[in-house]
């Protein structure tokens, strides 16, 4: 587990680098040298309008990669959709300003953005299920949890990256060339990342599902007919974490630098020094989802965000770098009570022959309604002097959305046979004691459950 855990944590640690370092240069300094005709604000929301293109694509590369991981297993999975994510970003630091081939730049750019989304969106469901499906039953959440700690990782390469950029470089040489070297990295860390992948092997779970012959043969057909309730509850509840987590690292970069007149750097050490603190605590979220449950902590994060959201604007406006730090901090320990265990819920939720679509789908669709259009809608509500209060209802408002949402999900882990029962809103039909369900808790006679006599087959 240990060996599994480290290599899809650094499978997502490097596609994150690749999606993130976009998101901070389109902050910083695309609007200035793709958009160099629109006003400063114009630029920067036409820059951000580039950004989002990467989370449409993104439920589409868990639709073509989540069929790919439940026809012909989830390893497949981990290597396209890498390769595919470290060439787009590689090709985006290549790419040519506006001022030497006029509108193909951007045109470029937005495809290239495309493609990084298809291949992110294919990367969490394979590297969530590698871990997921070998783990043990009671330790389920927090060995699925440190994939998650991979985005944390990822932000603080590319963002330091960009960091020591900024401040060694004068402001000329980093527009001009300095931007690019972020993008060029990609490459190295991908090909480290595929020399890590070569030697795993397939999950055993799936390894069951194709010597019974019970592998979906439509996957999405399947998840669209039987759990789209499903799939539109995950990512109505994903939603507000994408949000927050995007106001900060995203939003609040181009506000402190544009609108506050802080120094990026100063910006940027604040935001990955809350984004740090994150990835330290996710695997200690996840582990105390193992004993109190996943929906629980849903709960809390939700309810934790909805009441950060205006001392988070009143931080921030300071311009003081504790301040903002402390308010960084405080939304994204919120952020974290939510997708430290969802990289066990999600699967939990799906039964195996449809999980690698079905979670996948689920997160990607989140990130299109929650991550997609929150720093143009961020950046469009904070125009002029006063405090932003329209973006602390805009996250408030999607809080209370996400907290619906999983108060109508079930509980999948943390108590002896928690699952989603007949009736519920999944859709999902009542499971038999004994029987294997997607979260494999069910008890069977004498207090056994399915997951545990799975192990103990497998073993």
């Amino acid at each position: 587990m240990p060996r599994l855990a480290a290599a899809s944590l650094a499978g997502t640690a490097i596609e994150f680098y690749d999606f993130f370092v976009y998101g901070s240069a389109a902050a910083l300094v695309f609007g200035r040298i793709f958009f160099p005709d629109f006003s400063p604000l114009a630029g920067t929301l036409a820059a951000f309008g580039t950004f989002a293109v990467g989370f449409i694509s993104r439920p589409l590369g868990s639709m073509l990669f989540g069929h790919l991981g439940d026809r012909r297993g989830r390893k497949p999975v981990l290597v396209a959709s890498l390769l595919l994510t470290g060439a787009a970003t590689v090709a985006v630091g290549c790419v040519p300003t506006y001022d030497r081939i006029g509108i193909a730049a951007p045109v470029l750019l937005t495809v290239l953005r495309f493609l990084q989304g298809l291949g992110l969106g294919g990367e969490w469901g394979g590297a969530v299920l590698l871990t997921a499906e070998h783990a043990p039953a009671r330790r389920r959440g927090l060995w699925s949890s440190f994939p998650q700690v991979g985005p944390a990782v990822g932000f603080l390469l590319a963002n330091g990256v960009l960091l020591a950029l900024s401040a060694g470089l004068s402001d000329e040489s980093f527009r001009t060339w300095g931007w690019r070297v972020p993008f060029w990295a990609a490459g190295v860390l991908a090909l480290a990342g595929l020399l890590l992948r070569a030697g795993l092997t397939e999950t055993p779970q799936f390894r069951a599902l194709a010597e019974r012959g019970e592998r979906a043969s439509a996957p999405l057909a399947e998840v669209a007919r039987d759990h789209w309730r499903l799939v539109l509850l995950t990512a109505g509840g994903l939603a507000s974490g994408y949000a927050v987590f995007y106001t900060v690292t995203t939003w609040s970069l181009s506000y402190g630098t544009d609108e506050l007149g802080v120094d990026r750097t100063m910006m940027l050490g604040c935001i990955m020094a809350a984004v740090a603190v994150k990835g330290a605590v996710t695997p200690l979220v996840a582990h105390l989802a193992d004993r109190v449950g996943r929906r629980a902590l849903c709960l809390a994060g939700c309810t934790a965000t909805a009441l950060w959201t205006f001392p988070l604007i009143v931080l921030v406006r300071t311009g003081e770098p504790l301040p903002m730090f402390l308010g960084f901090l405080g939304a994204l320990l919120g952020f974290v009570l939510v997708f430290a265990v969802i990289g066990a819920y999600l699967p939990e939720l799906y039964e195996p022959r449809v999980r690698c679509t079905g979670a996948a789908v689920g997160y990607n669709l989140a990130g299109v309604l929650g991550g997609a259009l929150t720093p143009i809608v961020a950046t469009s509500l904070s125009r002029g002097d006063r405090p932003p209060w329209g973006v602390a209802c805009y996250l408030t408002a999607l809080a209370l959305c996400s907290l619906g949402c999983f108060a109508l999900l079930p509980e999948t882990g943390g108590r002896p046979g928690a699952a989603p029962a007949s009736g519920s809103p999944t859709g999902e039909p009542a499971r038999k004691p004994g029987e294997e369900t997607a979260g494999e808790t069910v008890p069977k006679p004498g207090g056994e459950t399915a997951g545990e006599a799975a192990e103990k087959a497998t073993t």
